[in-house]
């Protein structure tokens, strides 16, 4: 039995991160490990948080042992923490890293928890380049990655993101497991009937929070072109809402849209999936996603855009389709789903789904 600490989001916090966080506790937990969680009394000050806010009001995971104290922009925080953690003596921490911002923060915990001699250091990386650039990206992350002895990657992406920093230390890549902790799919006509929405529509889901990267814009011309299907947005906006809702109004499209743009709650997950006839992933770009293993989980078809990583996780006319990042495009992507039905993609993703497991993550983190 191994000592771990995961360092990143958890409850209260709400998101995917910290889904993920609670997910990978309990499989060391269940694998025999002492393992905690280190999250964030401060994770972002409010007037850099593009949602509405930071906390679910979810019950916490049973089980769970989970420490609130990192404060990511008070440096005498990190080095309180880091003293603490180094005293810990964990045999291994795992640190989550998504955003150059946490660089400072956990770079300067992690060289102190260093100083023990005995805790090794394992990164995830979510991306090591960030969609979005800001000022200090390169140096936060580098100050950052130094502190690792060895990182995760869920894509290939990131992994060649990963090596113009650091080209010799050990690294591995990961399928990102399935997000099973979401209870099992509803059927689609129970699923519906609990969201309000048509038994008999054609219904296509875009989920998750919405950015530029993620390309919305870009389905909604598609759906211009599109008849007798409409579109389900469920997620919260972290950006300016008016462009959307004014393309929106331009392009005619009320009636073929369905908006949900609260933040979705881990409970009611499962019937937006459920409820859904594919998941369409219209991204600019993209490292891993999140949601596509959640599509998995429920065993959804998925329409996705050739970039990042999405076409290595969504094989071609198997688990779904692959299209180019264009209005036109991902229309006709959309148009051959429904041509082939549903069901051609089920027998795929049940195979496919396989490979997406939690042990995995945790055996190549251990041998890392």
């Amino acid at each position: 039995m191994a000592k771990v600490i995961i360092i990143g989001p958890a409850h209260p916090l709400r998101g995917g991160l910290a889904s993920f966080d609670q997910r990978l506790a309990k499989e060391f937990i269940d694998q025999g490990h002492d393992c905690s969680i280190y999250s964030f009394s401060l994770q972002y000050p409010s007037f850099l948080f593009p949602g509405k806010t930071q906390y679910t009001d979810e019950p916490a995971p049973e089980g769970i042992r989970i420490h609130s104290v990192i404060n990511s922009v008070n440096p005498l925080n990190w080095i309180s923490i880091g003293n603490r953690l180094k005293k810990e003596m964990a045999d291994l921490i795992v640190v989550r890293f998504w955003l150059p911002f946490m660089g400072p923060a956990l770079g300067t915990i992690l060289r102190r928890v260093r100083k023990n001699k005995h805790t090794r250091i394992v990164c995830i990386a979510d991306n090591v380049i960030p969609h979005e650039k800001r000022p200090g990206d390169r140096p936060f992350t580098s100050y950052f990655l130094k502190a690792c002895d060895g990182f995760i990657t869920m894509s290939e992406k990131v992994m060649m993101d990963l090596r113009q920093f650091e080209k010799d230390k050990p690294a591995k890549l990961v399928t990102h497991p399935l997000y099973d902790n979401f209870g099992p799919a509803v059927n689609k006509a129970e699923a519906r009937k609990h969201l309000g929405l048509s038994a008999e529509q054609n219904i296509i889901l875009f989920f998750g929070f919405i950015r530029h990267y993620k390309g919305l814009d870009l389905l909604l011309e598609a759906m211009k072109e599109l008849d007798d299907i409409k579109l389900l947005v469920a997620g919260e906006f972290y950006e300016d809402a008016k462009p959307y809702l004014e393309k929106i109004q331009i392009l005619g499209l009320k009636d073929k849209l369905i908006l949900r743009t609260d933040f979705i709650p881990d409970s009611e997950v499962k019937y937006y999936l459920s409820a859904a006839d594919a998941v369409i992933q219209p991204y600019r770009n993209a490292t891993q996603s999140g949601v596509t293993p959640l599509a998995y989980h429920f065993e959804k078809p998925m329409v996705v855009t050739n970039v990042g990583g999405l076409p290595d996780l969504v094989p071609d006319g198997k688990v779904g389709l692959v299209v180019e990042p264009n209005p036109a495009a991902i229309a006709e992507g959309i148009r051959r789903f429904y041509q082939l039905g549903e069901d051609y993609f089920i027998p795929h993703l049940r195979s496919e789904k396989q490979r997406y497991s939690w042990s995995n993550l945790v055996t190549a983190i251990t041998q890392i």
